[in-house]
């Protein structure tokens, strides 16, 4: 029988919040209002609305946040801290406090140079607070004078999250005193007032909680989503210290957010990156990191980029603000990776390079990308995607020279990284043919290695692929096999040592290729589980050392290039017997030496003679016998392979340290280990 488990995304949601339930919108934004004229055909002056002040945000949200749901409520938060964070940029604060009290309510703070509390001279009956919470369009960045770079561009911001919030206020310290004020509904409920005398402070501190008019009566802030929004912006200005405080009421037992923090990186995306990248799958040991321009000034900016065995992604950013959608910024960054590596591959006379695109140099590379520029333009009021034209030949020019000297300073990590891009062009351009081929003959016969016995099941429930060693096996395998349902692949001999091998010659191997024509799916990260033909793929070598060492060979193939196989439970060892135990009618079969001992003494008594025979190999034995063995499911049995995700890195340890290339750790491994070994099989 068988013996056998961000930096910040605004596109990130939580079902638990509000918007989750209910209409679309997640609320109940107040209705527009309807004419009161009887005759629908007449259309007259008197129909014309016009609203005033922040009316228009309250009857249509959407337009200035995106939407009512949780995300958009969350859109409020970045309004506010990104007004900060412009104030850290432009050298005048060098903190901010993120706060969720206990009665729900989100508070704002820095230490920079506060919004000032005189009156307006266009609106002299209110002050400069009250005009920027209360009128759209009114602020201090339409021009270069107060900030040479910003997040805030268009005056609503904070207006907005006024016009939203069900109570707001505001406080202002500056000039040793402190000033308050604060509105309802985008409603001033007082007077800019001055509270008292203040040392030892100054900046701007706004305290806020949602309407749940706008967002649904069960809406609160999350605060692990706002823990994470306010970390990416301490990454994105190493300058600024940000410091996180929450009411333990709001996390519950399953949340590990803190209830304290505090964020400071100098060490910038660089940091970051390798903090969030998959660092045991990275192809290159160091990131391409680096900054240009003066910090915060407009045409700086910062990059981190590594490439890993995973997925890519870009994190980018515009003035600290997430660009969810990319944009011009991106481009300028695929553009220079792209030419740069291209460059590097004619200088270094690689053949190969014509065919790489820059989808081929982007498609597992890890980048963060925060640029910063002077009254950059957004598509839409949620700044999800970057439009300034400007941004691409800021990047692209800033990154290129820096990149073509990060190549050529490391040549063995650059060919590395030209040799695994040339490798996804390569895959690529495999599957565009095989999708052509696809296309031209819905009938076409899959195209599978000559050796390959395949079963004439054509559902992949319940089949097997039973690897061997050797034509001879092979030969018995086929006789033995249950034709329905059970494949046999023969390899000859040992196959390559895939841990001590370029990828190259991985690939150009013919052993190696055959077990990935039958299998039916890609490596690495091209790996598709659900493109699998088998059910298990079951390792079956001779029970002797030459046979543990193919097996091993052909583990450690499967860890490195098809991990995810091992991980989804499809990897399995066969157990086939050394010896033949008979006595007269009686015969067993013994896996091992320590086996066979066991079994004289249990299994065989009297005096009858008993006849031992050991195997040479599988190819030794009849079919008959290799099916009641080894392959009959009632049987046999199965030792399926497995390494648990808290042993990961220690396993990648030990298969570097015992099949790698570097001899001196086996051994290494043979000396600190000869001790324990009792007999050894030659």
């Amino acid at each position: 029988m068988d013996n056998s488990n961000d930096l910040f995304s605004m596109s990130e949601n939580n079902p638990t919040s509000a918007g989750a339930t209910g209409n679309k919108s997640g609320g109940n934004p107040p209705p527009a209002r309807k004419s009161s004229t009887k005759n629908s055909d007449s259309y007259k002056a008197s129909d014309i609305e016009v609203l005033e002040g922040l009316e228009p945000v309250r009857r249509r949200p959407g337009m200035y946040i995106g939407g009512t749901d949780s995300k958009a409520m969350h859109h409020l938060f970045a309004e506010v801290i990104d007004n900060s964070m412009d104030e850290a940029v432009a050298g005048h604060a060098s903190w901010i406090d993120v706060e969720l009290d206990g009665e729900g309510y989100l508070s704002v703070t820095d230490n920079g140079r506060g919004i000032p509390v005189d009156p307006h001279p266009k609106f002299t009956d209110k002050s400069t607070v009250e005009v920027v919470m209360t009128i759209l369009h009114a602020g201090g960045k339409f021009d270069s004078g107060a900030y040479e770079t910003s997040g805030g561009l268009h005056g609503v911001g904070v207006s907005v999250v006024n016009a939203l919030s069900e109570h707001l206020e505001v406080e202002v310290a500056a000039n040793r005193r402190c000033y308050k004020q604060e509105f309802s509904r985008g409603e001033a409920l007082s007077k800019l007032t001055d509270i008292g005398e203040i040392h030892n402070r100054r900046g701007t501190k706004i305290r806020f909680t949602p309407d749940p008019e706008i967002f649904g009566k069960n809406c609160k802030f999350v605060p692990s989503l706002l823990m994470k929004m306010a970390r990416s912006k301490a990454y994105l200005f190493g300058g600024v210290k940000i410091r996180w405080n929450c009411d333990a009421a709001w996390i519950d037992e399953k949340d590990e957010t803190p209830t304290k923090a505090e964020f400071h990186f100098p060490g910038g995306l660089k940091e970051y990156l390798m903090e969030k990248a998959d660092a045991k799958h990275q192809v290159t040991p160091e990131p391409f990191a680096g900054k240009a321009g003066k910090s915060g000034g407009h045409g700086a900016l910062e990059w981190a980029v590594t490439w890993h065995g995973d997925d890519g992604f870009v994190n980018s950013y515009c003035n600290t603000i997430p660009t969810g959608d990319g944009g011009t910024h991106e481009a300028g960054l695929r553009i220079a990776l792209a030419r740069g590596l291209k460059s590097y591959g004619e200088i270094t006379g690689n053949k190969k390079i014509s065919m790489i695109t820059t989808d081929d140099v982007m498609t597992s590379a890890a980048a963060m990308l925060s640029v910063f520029v002077r009254e950059p333009e957004f598509v839409g009021q949620t700044k999800d995607k970057l439009a300034t034209v400007e941004a691409q030949k800021i990047v692209e020019n800033a990154i290129r020279d820096p990149f073509d000297h990060w190549l050529a300073a490391s040549p063995q990590q650059a060919d590395r990284l030209l040799e695994w891009v040339v490798d996804r062009a390569e895959e690529r351009l495999k599957r565009r043919k095989e999708k052509e081929i696809n296309r031209k003959s819905a009938t076409r016969k899959l195209r599978l290695p000559g050796k390959l016995a395949d079963c004439s099941k054509n559902a992949k429930g319940g089949t097997e692929l039973f690897i061997v060693e050797g034509d001879s096996a092979g030969g018995s395998a086929k006789q033995a096999r249950n034709r329905k349902s059970q494949a046999i692949l023969p390899l000859r001999g040992k196959i390559l040592n895939v841990a001590s091998a370029s990828r190259e010659k991985i690939m150009i191997n013919q052993q190696i290729g055959d077990i990935i024509l039958a299998l039916g799916v890609g490596t690495r990260t091209k790996y598709r589980d659900s493109d699998l033909r088998y059910d298990r793929i079951i390792i079956m070598t001779d029970a002797d050392v030459d046979g543990a060492h193919i097996a091993s060979l052909l583990i450690t193939f499967f860890f490195q290039e098809m991990p995810d196989l091992i991980h989804n439970g499809h990897l399995y060892l066969a157990v086939p017997p050394l010896y033949r135990i008979t006595q007269g009618s009686k015969t067993l079969y013994a896996r091992d030496e320590a086996h066979r001992v066991e079994l004289l003494e249990n299994e065989f008594s009297g005096n009858k003679k008993i006849d031992i025979g050991r195997f040479k190999g599988l190819g030794e034995m009849m079919p008959a016998q290799l099916k009641e063995t080894t392959m009959d499911p009632d049987k046999r049995t199965l030792l399926r392979v497995e390494v648990p995700d808290t042993e990961l890195d220690h396993t990648k340890s030990k298969v570097d340290q015992l099949m790698g290339n570097k001899p001196e750790a086996r051994f290494k491994f043979i000396q600190e280990n000869a001790k324990f070994v009792e007999e050894v099989d030659i």
